[in-house]
């Protein structure tokens, strides 16, 4: 006697819930434990050494910027200030929750040894000189400006502020500008206005953020700013006394120059040749451009989409190595010329800035071009690093060179840059993409099954229409 089999639809529904059970399993594990079940390095919750092939020359200080949910700073995902040491162990760690900061951006390493640190809050901007071992501040000032990313001690009295998101509604324009800011006066001494140098229509036209300029750094003994107004794709250099633009480099929506960059830094050759080291994050590399005959020429870069995800800070170290953060893979890494990883430090969640304390604010070692080295290089030597474990850069790293690669590379770095931000805590990349591809199965498995029973569903609605009728 043939025994009945069951109907192919029950069999796709079986096939369907194994799918999200096995989808969901491991995030409902790290729900009720309360912790990623896999113990992946690339979400960790905890600061931690990852890769230590040498030790750092020194302290490496790092600013996290924290995650938000509609404004307010998450406590599970804080902002926070962090030291670690030559091998990667945490030394301090300055929460922002207990420092009256929803957010950390730029910290800068003084002459003095102390740190000038760039924090905001609902008000506004602190500016702060804090002693990193009493964690008191020297001295302390308070901008009306909101979100700014960056601020550079111009002098002893005075601070360079990139001043962003000044939409004026009265003109219907951007008031997004750089100022130099008299501390002792407590006012604006010097003022660059990007609007009376750009194209109205840059960028789109004006908008609440129009520029998003996330960078000013003083260069040329205090004559000059390297500034990086990001949603322009460009860095650019501004003569204070002029106000003119003197150096370009890239150009409004050319994202094969550069894409939504952040901290650009200022080198020059030993020849002379003026040089720029940037985090070209939206590109997910980092990537130095060296003038030569009058033109910018890329000479090298590091990193993509599979290894890398949105970086935001790049210094060259004397060594001829590169710190950089590694803003969604919450690291920061100091890779050789080559692109071999010999330093990383686990840093949840979003650092933005990081800087080796012994040499000081920014880059301060050889170029690329000193080094005779040249051409793209592949991140490598993590041990069980980020480019086998975090779910986008696993991606992107299987999907290159396939048929597939342009639209599965854009997915995973969309994916890369904003699924962090939405992530529980407890959840590591893996489950949280497990978590919303049951998700996604679900709902295909209800529209699925709506467009089967649309004539029952039609039939049921007649009913009762002519029921009420």
């Amino acid at each position: 006697m043939n025994r009945s089999r069951p109907p192919r639809q029950w069999l796709v529904r079986g096939v369907a819930l194994l799918l999200v059970l096995s989808l969901v399993a491991p995030a409902v594990g790290a729900t009720i434990t309360g912790s990623p079940t896999s113990g992946s390095p690339d979400d960790a919750s905890e600061l931690q050494p990852g890769t230590m092939k040498q030790a750092a020359n020194g302290s490496t200080v790092v600013a996290i910027q924290g995650f938000h949910h509609q404004g307010q700073g998450a406590t599970k995902k804080p902002a926070r200030l962090v030291s670690t040491n030559e091998t990667g162990n945490t030394e301090w760690v300055y929460n922002g929750p207990n420092s009256e900061a929803r957010w950390f951006y730029d910290v800068d390493p003084l002459p003095n040894g102390n740190l000038l640190v760039v924090s905001t809050n609902p008000d506004g901007t602190n500016v702060y000189e804090m002693n990193p071992e009493s964690k008191e501040r020297v001295w302390e000032q308070a901008l009306p400006y909101h979100d700014t990313h960056d601020v550079d001690r111009y002098n002893e009295s005075h601070l360079a502020v990139a001043n962003m998101r000044q939409y004026n509604e009265s003109c219907d324009c951007s008031n997004d500008r750089v100022v130099l800011y008299d501390r002792e006066d407590d006012e604006i001494d010097w003022e660059w206005k990007f609007r009376n140098h750009y194209p109205n229509e840059t960028a789109g036209g004006f908008t609440e953020d129009w520029t998003h300029v996330n960078d000013v750094e003083v260069i040329k003994n205090g004559t000059q700013l390297l500034l990086s107004p990001r949603n322009f794709d460009q860095v650019i250099v501004v003569d204070i006394e002029s106000k003119e633009i003197v150096e370009r480099l890239g150009e409004d929506e050319n994202h094969d120059v550069l894409n939504a960059q952040h901290n650009p830094d200022w080198l020059t050759t030993e020849s002379g040749n003026e040089t720029i080291l940037v985090a070209d994050s939206h590109n997910d590399r980092v990537v130095e451009y060296t003038k030569e005959n009058g033109e910018w020429v890329e000479v090298w870069s590091a990193g993509s989409s599979a290894t890398l995800s949105w970086p935001r800070d790049a210094d060259r170290l004397p060594n001829g190595n590169t710190l950089v953060v590694d803003s969604l893979n919450h690291r920061v890494i100091e890779i050789t010329p080559q692109g071999q990883v010999v330093w990383e430090y686990y840093a949840t969640w979003g650092p933005y800035d990081a800087e080796r304390v012994a040499h000081g604010d920014e880059s301060s070692g050889p170029t690329m071009r000193d080094q005779g080295v040249s051409g793209h290089k592949a991140i490598w030597g993590a041990d069980g690093g980020i480019s086998t474990t975090s779910f986008s850069s696993w991606l992107a790293g299987t999907a290159s060179g396939t048929l597939v690669e342009g639209p599965v590379i854009t997915f995973a770095r969309t994916w890369g840059h904003y699924a962090p931000w939405a992530q529980p805590a407890w959840l590591n990349s893996w489950e949280f993409a497990g978590l919303v591809g049951a998700l996604v199965v679900l709902l295909g498995w209800a529209v699925a099954e709506t467009v089967r029973a649309r004539k029952r569903i039609v039939a049921g609605a007649r009913s009762l229409t002519a029921r009420a009728g």
